[in-house]
């Protein structure tokens, strides 16, 4: 069962041994709709030339294969952040947080997230933070997500409504992963620098973020719109 409308991008092949995986391919490009696969060649460009975020993947990739976590993403800030720094020409902010969202109903314990982030703090000390979002929807007063990204299609603006994350392409002994770009609102309004509520939340909420992030201040070429 589906609620909502999200695109997944999977991107060309890479061996977890590499850091530098390769440019969108011809083939690749040619299955995408010229303008998305302008901003996935961008995407993939500025996650290459990013080295902490593609430690972050890899690292993050390693622990939930280990606990057979299939649907999770790394979200957020982690891409929003890094297509707004670019498109204003910015070196990329430090990471203040890590958002890693999973879905996995069997256990949605706060224990669980903990011993997930403790996992992932000892690959790689960054700033992690951890949510199954089977349990979310009691936090903000919704009917229980089926998916990471449902859940995502809640957020109060659409361009935080994005994750990335490595999947195996055959079998948990695989060492060769597609990047996945799962956008529930697409790519455009990210790449166009809008800033938009989501009509599934209070705006009260969407205004409040925005003045608390200061988004506007640090990113000036952003627009609200509706």
């Amino acid at each position: 069962m589906t609620r909502h409308n999200q695109t997944l991008f999977n991107l060309p092949l890479f061996n977890q041994h590499q850091f530098n995986p390769p440019q969108l391919n011809q083939v690749a490009i040619d299955q995408l709709q010229q303008g998305q696969a302008k901003r996935l060649s961008l995407l993939w460009l500025w996650l290459q030339q990013d080295e902490t975020r593609l430690a972050a993947l890899m690292v993050c990739q390693k622990v939930m294969q280990q606990q057979g976590i299939t649907d999770w993403l790394i979200s957020a800030g982690f891409i929003r952040n890094l297509i707004w720094d670019n498109l204003h020409s910015m070196t990329s902010q430090p990471l203040n947080d890590i958002d890693v969202i999973y879905w996995r109903d069997n256990n949605p314990s706060s224990a669980e997230d903990q011993a997930i982030q403790a996992m992932l703090i000892k690959q790689i000390d960054l700033p992690w933070s951890v949510k199954n979002q089977a349990r979310m929807h009691l936090r903000n007063g919704d009917m229980p997500y089926i998916s990471c990204a449902d859940a995502m299609s809640f957020w109060p603006e659409k361009q935080t409504a994005i994750g990335v994350k490595l999947a195996s392409i055959d079998d948990l002994t695989s060492a060769e992963f597609q990047l996945q770009v799962t956008s529930v609102f697409g790519l455009s309004c990210l790449f166009d620098l809008s800033l938009s509520p989501n009509p599934k939340r209070d705006k009260a909420i969407f205004n409040h973020r925005v003045s608390q992030k200061g988004w506007l201040i640090h990113y000036s070429k952003l627009l609200v719109t509706e």
